[in-house]
């Protein structure tokens, strides 16, 4: 971890150089926000039992040089609860507007909400269920959500836009990334692998997981505009490549002069190992096909957020559902569901710094009902 984030500093150092005397000059962008939250789990006595409640902090750093006629480099580092991470180190080689390639270490074209998972680019402290990473409650015996977000990964990304007219544009990308890890006797991701310097950032099975986005961007005219996107990825997960996950998402964000509405819903098939003896492994007996060699769990989102003055108002319902035999050990169902709905205020007050607060009521399904109380200040720069 010391050598990784001597790295990191080395990196940002070499690359920024005099960026704030001479950014323009040099080609060099650079940008960052900040996010300090604390979390209450009023309904617990220790809700560190639960959730990484209490204060955390989210640091986002991102430099992009310009290295030529349409070429430029990304480098991003980050830091949460997870420590400091390589969020982006790639180049892009741009053709035209229908065609540029990404090589190196990035985010995956994968839904909506990662475009703007940067803290200081939403307006709640937490993320939606189905992209959530540690500050659910019970994230634990959820094992988070569909796929965290930034999920980080390295490979290869093909991507582009066309524009029909001045109010159409049509986007695209399809990639190839070492993908989700788990252990040779999986039965569901291990996100902490990916994110491990001791299992080393290479893939696990020497198959690359495979995806693909398209987005349709349209102008509805007076501030008005619509987004619909459809996303998909697959692969293996285990050292072995026998167990196989696919996921698929559509997304719509909808933007008119006094809101902005955003959904989005994913699921994922993961297939499972079943282990020699499934009858000790698994709570659950056969049915009458046997067991099941495979789980689904899906999400959704649902949100309002409406500007007045200085304020934004935010309304979100998410949900997660699982449905599927569970490890022996797992306090889950084989058919569990949570819903939150969550009720968030953020206050510009000076600049681009916001005051966050939320509440957040969660329902589950095979669990007491939980609530979550954020305050937190957050700043892009």
């Amino acid at each position: 971890m010391r050598l990784l984030t001597f790295t990191i500093v080395v990196l940002l150092t070499s690359m920024t150089g005099d960026v704030f005397a001479d950014d323009e000059k040099a080609g060099r962008n650079f940008a960052g926000s900040v996010q300090f939250d604390y979390l209450a789990i009023p309904t617990e006595r220790a809700g560190s039992k639960l959730s990484f409640d209490g204060p955390t902090a989210e640091l986002s750093l991102k430099i992009v040089a310009d290295l030529g006629h349409n070429t430029t480099a990304g480098v991003k580092a980050c830091y949460g609860c997870h420590g400091f991470e390589v969020g982006m180190a790639y180049i892009d080689l741009r053709a035209a507007d229908e065609l540029t390639f990404r090589v190196g270490r990035f985010t995956p074209s994968f839904g909506s909400f990662p475009l703007r998972h940067d803290p200081a680019n939403h307006r709640t402290s937490d993320k939606p269920l189905p992209y959530d990473m540690g500050r659910m409650i019970r994230f634990q015996d959820w094992n988070e959500g569909i796929l965290p977000a930034p999920w980080v990964d390295n490979g290869l990304e093909i991507s582009g836009t066309h524009f029909f007219g001045a109010r159409v544009q049509l986007g695209y990308a399809v990639y190839a990334v070492a993908g989700p890890k788990g252990d040779a006797d999986g039965a569901d991701f291990d996100f902490t692998l990916s994110r491990s310097p001791e299992r080393y950032y290479v893939d696990n099975n020497s198959q690359p997981a495979v995806g693909a986005r398209v987005v349709g961007s349209f102008d509805l005219g007076d501030a008005s505009s619509l987004v619909l996107g459809f996303s998909a990825m697959a692969g293996h997960y285990d050292p072995a490549a026998r167990l196989s996950f696919a996921i698929g998402g559509a997304d719509l964000v909808l933007q008119v002069p006094s809101l902005t509405f955003r959904a989005e819903y994913l699921l994922r098939r993961t297939e499972i190992d079943l282990g020699s003896d499934p009858s000790s492994r698994f709570k659950y007996g056969p049915g009458a096909a046997g067991f099941a060699r495979h789980f689904v769990k899906d999400g959704f989102y649902a949100e309002v957020e409406v500007p007045v003055g200085r304020v934004d108002l935010i309304a979100r319902w998410d949900g997660l559902r699982r449905a599927g035999n569970v490890l022996a050990t797992s306090a889950l169902s084989d058919r569990s569901s949570v819903l939150r709905y969550t009720a968030a205020v953020a206050i510009r007050i000076a600049g681009g710094v916001r005051l966050k607060t939320s509440i957040e009521a969660y329902q589950f399904s095979d669990f007491e009902d939980e609530l979550g109380l954020h305050l937190g200040l957050a700043a892009p720069f």
